[in-house]
């Protein structure tokens, strides 16, 4: 990475100035990207201005400011939320469930502000987020607290979570931004953000969520921002609180005046000249939900004009201004005509039950997700029972419950497979997870991914084999594991789109390479479960060969630090299974002989072990950890009694705590480097 040449004679003015300007830089394409959908450079392009800030703000710590793009990362964990008291009432609204409650609504409003009956009212009409409510309060600019909505008036304080939303600005810009802003919004996760999570909850062993406003609740409510942080949520801002220094007249102005200081507003956002426009709203809305890329379940109409809200007053607990347009549930009743295991990339086998087509919203449903084997037994579901099919935020839709009492008394509950339906290798469970999962290195829905990542640069580093050309190994029938590249030829690329001589020796060349990496990296490579390069690598130490770690027991595996039962079980059943056995030694037959990795001994750390908390200002995680392990000591995640020193940085948390409680000795940055050095 490029950095930023600092002048020798005011290195801190200069470095100053150009944080100031990778911030801007950084916030500018956080908007093109996140609001506008119209990126102006690549991501690698980004990263590289992102880490250049980053490293900038490390070597000058007093330089960082709450509003930097790189303070979105996440802070500590919290014990609990703080309560917050809202200002004004966060209040609920009145639900219209047909066209009919529209036009009832329109003739309220105008019988309490004196009109007749055939006089327009202007309204602002807004698709219904399905998400969860918040304040938000900008202080002089600055974000300085954000709460949920609660009970109208007192919510939870979730400040440090929202700071991690990309697309909401964490300092105001443009002209005259006003001393106080208060601003409610929705806080969601897109329909793709909400199938990423839970497939990577169901890969985990943990329950899916249910639908996205869940999903976008829990992500929320972390107690630790940094798991917020990991999950991409969204917001729109829709309503004021108390301002001071800005005055609004209508709703209208209201949004505009807020996107221009670069908080994100719904571009679906509409204004109506009176009801019958506002109808046509949400009717447009209705049959443009299912293309939307997140949930919605209705729309919002407001009267537009603020002087006349004011005038409308509240009720008790919702405003007689606005009312909110529920569309029709999406749910249907069928029948399950059976239960079939659909086997997902990362060898995860998932239930789906095949349904009695029915019409929901306006899509034929013939499948449902039933995520895992412990939720067909919690709800009962059989093969040939009745159940409510929900279409709620995911493209297979799911079984919400059964109808017990429709039930043919001969129906069997549903038994997981005792082997994979794709390539017949055992299934396993592992103790303390629901999914049910296939360990085949040769399984065909998982070759894609186990050949992408065996080719990756931090596992055997084939340079150049890419997704495109994995794509096309896998349409050409040349690989049904990760051992068939080893025995590719140079037709077999010729066979390629767009490929030329010199591109196919550079791939040869690539794989040929590959042959002699360190065995730490082989293990990565072969995509074992819980077995990460730093575990991979003390496998690779401990045993020597993969022909002892594939004879290993459990009680030799657990015995290496680090390596508790859970991922040991996880390598003894890899190793169990033949197939896998058959891949490596397919592999190995091919030229593939890994080499060793030397670990220093007797140096100055050796039998040390370290743990590194905090921000780290003098060194990253990675430099530290080879640091520590060139003179022969090991870097590790967690604190023990076992831990020889921990390093701490500034906002240290549980780890430093824990080490005190331990007895654990503490060192800072410097006292660590004051001992490499001396």
């Amino acid at each position: 990475m490029q950095l930023s040449l600092l002048d020798p004679l005011d290195p801190k003015e200069t470095a100053r100035k150009r944080i100031e300007e990778l911030r801007r830089q950084l916030e500018h394409h956080n908007r093109l990207y996140y609001l506008l959908d119209s990126p102006e450079i690549s991501d690698a392009d980004y990263d590289l201005l992102f880490r250049e800030l980053q490293s900038l703000e490390e070597r000058f710590p007093d330089l960082v400011t709450p509003e930097s793009p790189t303070q979105r990362v996440g802070g500590a964990s919290l014990d609990k939320f703080r309560a917050v008291t809202h200002r004004l009432p966060m209040l609920s609204l009145e639900n219209a469930v047909n066209e009919g409650e529209i036009r009832e609504f329109d003739l309220r409003v105008k019988k309490v502000l004196g009109l007749p009956a055939d006089r327009e009212i202007a309204y602002l009409c807004e698709p219904k987020m399905d998400g969860l409510a918040v304040e938000l309060v900008y202080s002089d600019g600055l974000l300085s607290i954000a709460s949920t909505r609660g009970d109208g008036i007192t919510g939870e304080d979730v400040t440090e979570n929202v700071r991690t939303i990309r697309c909401l600005p964490l300092r105001l810009s443009g002209e005259h931004v006003p001393r106080l802003l208060e601003v409610r919004g929705e806080i969601y996760l897109s329909l793709a953000a909400f199938q990423q999570i839970n497939q990577e909850k169901e890969e985990n062993g943990e329950p899916p969520f249910a639908n996205p406003r869940n999903a976008a609740a829990g992500s929320l409510r972390q107690l630790d921002p940094r798991v917020t942080a990991r999950r991409p949520l969204s917001v729109y801002c829709y309503a004021p609180g108390i301002v001071e220094g800005a005055e609004f007249n209508s709703q209208q102005e209201f949004f505009d005046a807020i996107a221009g200081w670069g908080l994100p507003v719904n571009p679906l956002a509409h204004r109506a000249a009176g009801i019958e426009e506002a109808v046509a709203f949400y009717q447009q809305m209705l049959e443009q939900r299912e293309s939307l890329p997140y949930e919605i379940d209705g729309t919002v109409i407001k009267v537009d004009s603020f002087a006349l809200q004011r005038e409308l007053g509240e009720k008790s607990r919702s405003p007689r201004w606005a009312v909110a347009c529920k569309f029709p549930p999406r749910q249907a009743t069928t029948v399950v005509e059976n239960i079939i295991p659909s086997v997902g990339r990362t060898g995860v086998i998932t239930p789906v039950a095949q349904l009695r087509p029915v019409e929901i919203s306006g899509v034929t449903v013939s499948r449902a997700t039933l995520h895992n084997w412990d939720e067909i037994a919690l709800k009962d579901i059989r093969i040939g029972d009745t159940v409510v099919v929900e279409r709620a935020g995911d493209v297979i839709p799911a079984v919400v419950r059964v109808l017990t009492e429709q039930r043919d008394t001969e129906t069997q509950p549903s038994q997981p497979p005792q082997s994979c339906p794709e390539c017949g290798s055992e299934v396993v469970r592992i103790a303390d997870e629901v999914a049910v999962r296939c360990m085949g290195l040769a399984c065909p829905p998982q070759i894609r991914e186990s050949i992408t990542h065996f080719a990756s640069r931090n596992a055997m580093d084939i340079e150049g084999l890419g997704d495109k050309f994995v794509e096309q190994l896998l349409s050409l029938g040349l690989v049904k594991s990760v051992a068939d590249l080893y025995y590719l030829t140079r037709d077999d690329f010729m066979r390629f789109e767009r490929m030329g001589d010199k591109l196919a020796s550079n791939l040869l060349a690539a794989i040929e390479n590959s042959k002699q990496r360190e065995l730490g990296r082989l293990i990565f490579a072969l995509g074992i479960r819980h077995v990460g390069e730093r575990t991979a690598k003390a496998l690779a130490q401990a045993f020597g060969s993969l022909e002892h770690l594939e004879q290993a027991t459990i009680e030799e595996l657990v015995s290496i630090r680090d390596i508790g039962a859970t991922v040991a079980q996880s390598i003894r059943t890899f190793f169990d299974n033949q197939a896998n056995i058959a891949v490596i030694q397919r592999m190995l037959a091919a030229g593939v002989s890994p080499a060793m990795e030397k670990k220093k001994v007797g140096g100055r750390f050796s039998g040390k072990s370290f743990v590194f908390t905090g921000a780290l200002t003098r060194f990253t995680r990675d430099e530290a950890r080879l640091l520590v392990e060139n003179e022969g000591g090991s870097a590790v995640g967690s604190v023990s009694k076992k831990t020889s020193y921990v390093v701490a940085g500034e906002d240290a948390g549980s780890k430093l705590t824990k080490a005190r409680e331990l007895g654990v000795t503490v060192l800072t940055e410097e006292e660590f480097m004051e001992i490499l050095e001396h």
